[in-house]
């Protein structure tokens, strides 16, 4: 694969796994064997996160282009998986290179994370920009508190919290200067007008104890979508995945199988 790092288990149709924001491929390895069982896995470090190196300049379109060049050498369409930001990027690759994506599940994901009077189903402008202030003089500390709010409200908080604190550096600390500039893509995103012409056949996961990314916002994705299914996971918050492992895996490979 082109520059981007890929962690690969498997055989079968090709499927993508896209992680969030600060974060690295390295999350997804609790769910990898499950999906490794049906698909050749592709678990990928974003750029300027875990192995892969940054693109320049830092936009969605920017790594779309990087993942769509990584992934060139792959015939076949591609099944994608993306949480929280990668579905972000997911649902852009989806609308730009229709043909190249054959199914979605979008976890927890929204198009757009900063609320608004027309976009109430998001986080507070005041919290995102509270998070840029405070990278820029203790960014551990912050993404610490960014890992908190992921598990807030789960039936698994504490054990779920403790998972991602031990994992979140084992792939290196991200630069600073990448993850403020890949806030400021969560920040300014708005894919609204994209996702009605997203025809993709997509699963739309959300938990709704979900601080970061309400479920009404996958709800709405999943309304809006013109082929998409909703499911809602009791108990979970951001990082459904990982709290819900054998409930999403059953709900995921049932779709990306056909079912």
């Amino acid at each position: 694969m082109n520059r981007l790092h890929s962690d690969v288990a498997g055989s079968g149709p090709p499927l993508v796994l896209l992680h969030g924001w600060a974060l690295h491929a390295g999350l997804f390895a609790p769910l990898i064997p499950g999906l490794a069982r049906r698909f050749r896995v592709h678990a990928v470090d974003l750029p300027g996160h875990g192995y892969s190196p940054p693109v320049v300049p830092y936009s969605l379109d920017a790594i779309v282009q990087a993942l769509e060049d990584a992934f060139a050498p792959v015939g076949e369409p591609l099944c994608v998986l993306g949480w929280s930001l990668g579905g972000m990027l997911a649902m852009r690759w989806a609308h730009s290179k229709p043909e190249r994506i054959a199914k979605l599940v979008l976890v927890a994901t929204t198009p757009r994370f900063v609320a608004s009077p027309d976009w109430p189903h998001a986080m507070a402008p005041e919290t995102l920009a509270r998070f840029a202030d405070e990278l820029r003089v203790a960014y551990r500390l912050t993404l610490h508190r960014f890992l908190t709010l992921q598990v807030q409200g789960s039936a698994e908080g504490i054990a779920l919290l403790k998972q991602l604190r031990a994992r979140v550096f084992e792939r290196g600390a991200p630069s600073p200067a990448v993850l403020r500039d890949a806030l400021a893509l969560l920040s300014t995103t708005d894919l609204r007008q994209d996702v009605a012409q997203i025809h993709t056949p997509a699963l739309v996961v959300t938990g709704d104890r979900d601080a970061l990314t309400p479920a009404a916002a996958g709800s709405w994705l999943a309304r809006t979508l013109p082929n998409a299914r909703y499911t809602n996971i009791s108990g979970a918050a951001h990082a459904s995945f990982l709290s819900h492992r054998t409930v999403f895996t059953d709900v995921a490979t049932s779709f990306l199988d056909g079912a």
